[in-house]
């Protein structure tokens, strides 16, 4: 079963280099490209896909938007985000939208290979440094962390429940509660999918 890849992206460049690269590859097929979020959105409504790749400059609204539509219409469909950009605030957002990693452009095709197979595997992949931007203040950075929440963290990435936390580490139920409260105000996301998600891109877990 070959890998079913859709490419969105406006730079006919981009599309084509990506496109020839993906096909002399096995197990993978690309089955389609669109230069917009309207034509990727029409593409995925009659076609099986099981990764897209995202722009995040697209001309009509920007990859982090079509990101979040495709997961709410597509939910079976992995996104990958592919950019210039190596900011923290587009991967965080990116991931929040939902995506399952971030590629930056100039990627070798050992990492754009890597990536797939990790996304397809239902993992995340990220080749960002972000030592480059972490002189630009940008609004995600790593939250600080007590020891406690990184344990209690860790646990809900592990898919225990709050009594399951609770039991492991000795602490009461609201205790798991409040600190679990912690965690996604200073992650700034409202549910435990989204933290996980922004805490993986961010390396933490």
């Amino acid at each position: 079963m070959s890998v079913k890849i859709l490419i969105v992206d406006d730079h006919p460049l981009v599309l084509e280099g990506l496109k020839s690269l993906l096909s002399e590859s096995e197990g993978i097929s690309v089955v389609g490209t669109a230069t917009n979020a309207i034509d990727a959105i029409a593409f995925l409504k009659s076609n099986e896909v099981d990764i897209a790749f995202l722009d995040i400059n697209l001309p009509d609204i920007s990859g982090i938007e079509l990101c979040k539509k495709v997961k709410d219409q597509f939910p079976e469909v992995k996104t990958l985000a592919l950019s210039t950009f190596s900011e923290r605030a587009y991967v965080s957002r990116m991931i929040q939208n939902g995506a399952s990693g971030y590629l930056i452009k100039s990627s070798s095709k050992e990492e754009i290979l890597e990536a797939i197979d990790q996304v397809q595997a239902g993992g995340y992949f990220m080749n960002v440094n972000f030592d480059q931007a972490a002189a630009a203040p940008t609004p995600k950075t790593i939250p600080f962390l007590t020891r406690r929440e990184k344990e209690v963290l860790i646990l809900i990435a592990e898919g225990l429940t709050n009594p399951q936390i609770a039991d492991k580490l000795f602490i009461s139920v609201t205790t798991v509660n409040s600190h679990r409260q912690n965690l996604l105000m200073k992650f700034e996301v409202s549910n435990t999918a989204s933290l996980i998600k922004l805490a993986a891109g961010l390396g933490l877990i």
